[in-house]
C-alpha cells in the first residue's frame, strides 16, 4: 500500500462501512452514505479547506470520481452535525485498530480553541454560556472560546478528548473525562499519565492512584524534585507537537463553528483526520506515524 490521499480515503471508507454495517437511518437509500460523508469530512480537514462552500466546489471538480453525489453547503453542514456521534465513534475505533491502543503511557494537555475575536461577536454568539474567556500562557494572551483537552499516546493517537469552558479547572475536566471512560481505565493496568504543572494537586493525584493511574508531572516552585522529572521535558514536547499538528496543519483555530454542534463536529473532524492519518501510517509501515505530508495535497 502507498501513502496518498486516495488510498487513505479508500481504506477509511472500508473501515467505516465494516464498523457501522451500512447507513444508520431508515428509509430510502441516501445519495451520500455515512461512510462517504465521514471520508469527505476527513479529506476536507487534511486538505485544509475552512469554507464548506469552497470545499464542495473543489470536491466537485477534483473528487467527483470518489464522491459521485455531493450535497449543497447547507445539506452538507446539516449532515455533518448530525454525524457527530459517528465521528466520535470512529476516532475510538481507529485507535483500537492501531498498535498504539495498548500503550499504557498517556500524555494529556489542553489547548485554546478560540471562537470569537471581537466583543460584538461574544455578545451575540450562540456559544454564550458554553464558551468563555480564558488565558493562553504559551502565547501570553487572553481568548474567548473553549479549551480542547486531549489524552493521547506518545505517537499522538487520541484516547480521550473533550471541549470545556476555559474557566473550568483543568483537573476537574480531566477527572470528568476519566470518569466517563471509567471502563477503559479499569481495563488497563499501570497507566502512566504525563501532564504539566497545571494538574498539580495532592487530592487529585490520590484520586488517580485509586483508579490505578500514576501521574507524572514537573515539580512546582519550592517543591521537591519529583521522581522521573529529568525525563519529562522531552516527553512533554510530544503533546506540544500533537497540538501543533492540530493547529498548524489541520487549522484547529480556523474551525468556523458558530453553534454548539458546529464547533464540536469541526473539532472532532480534525481529531478524526489526525487519527486516520496515524492509523493508516501505522498500517502501511510509514516511518513517521503522525506525518500528514502525503495526504495534504
Amino acid at each position: 500500500m502507498t501513502q496518498d490521499l486516495n488510498t487513505l480515503l479508500t481504506a477509511l471508507y472500508v473501515k467505516i462501512d465494516d464498523e457501522i454495517g451500512g447507513d444508520r437511518r431508515m428509509g430510502r437509500p441516501l445519495l451520500l452514505s455515512d461512510s462517504e460523508l465521514i471520508c469527505l469530512a476527513v479529506a476536507q480537514a487534511l486538505l485544509g479547506h475552512h469554507s464548506e462552500a469552497r470545499w464542495l466546489r473543489f470536491a466537485r471538480t477534483h473528487l467527483s470520481g470518489m464522491f459521485p453525489y455531493l450535497p449543497q453547503q447547507s445539506g452538507y453542514n446539516k449532515c455533518l452535525r448530525a454525524a457527530l456521534p459517528l465521528v466520535k465513534r470512529m476516532i475510538r475505533e481507529l485507535a483500537i485498530d492501531s498498535d498504539f491502543w495498548f500503550d499504557n503511557h498517556w500524555i494529556t494537555d489542553s489547548t485554546p480553541v478560540p471562537c470569537g475575536m471581537s466583543r460584538p461577536t461574544v455578545q451575540r454568539s450562540n456559544l454564550a454560556g458554553w464558551a468563555g474567556y480564558g488565558y493562553c500562557a504559551s502565547h501570553s494572551r487572553f481568548f474567548w472560546g473553549l479549551r480542547l483537552y486531549l489524552v493521547c499516546t506518545p505517537t499522538g493517537m487520541p484516547i480521550m478528548w473533550a471541549l470545556a469552558n476555559p474557566k473550568i479547572g483543568e483537573r476537574e475536566v480531566l477527572a470528568a473525562m476519566l470518569e466517563v471512560d471509567a471502563g477503559l481505565v479499569a481495563e488497563r493496568e499501570g497507566i502512566v499519565l504525563i501532564s504539566d504543572k497545571g494538574f498539580a494537586s495532592k487530592p487529585f493525584e490520590t484520586d488517580l492512584a485509586e483508579q490505578g493511574v500514576e501521574l507524572l508531572r514537573p515539580s512546582r516552585k519550592r517543591e521537591k524534585a519529583r521522581y522521573g522529572e529529568p525525563m519529562l521535558k522531552k516527553v512533554r514536547q510530544l503533546i506540544e507537537s500533537v497540538n501543533d499538528t492540530l493547529k498548524g496543519q489541520l487549522d484547529l483555530e480556523q474551525h468556523g463553528g458558530r453553534t454548539f454542534e458546529g464547533v464540536a463536529v469541526r473539532v472532532a473532524q480534525r481529531i478524526l483526520a489526525m487519527a486516520a492519518a496515524i492509523w493508516h501510517n501505522n498500517k502501511t509501515g510509514a516511518p513517521v506515524t503522525r506525518s500528514l505530508i502525503a495526504y495534504d495535497h
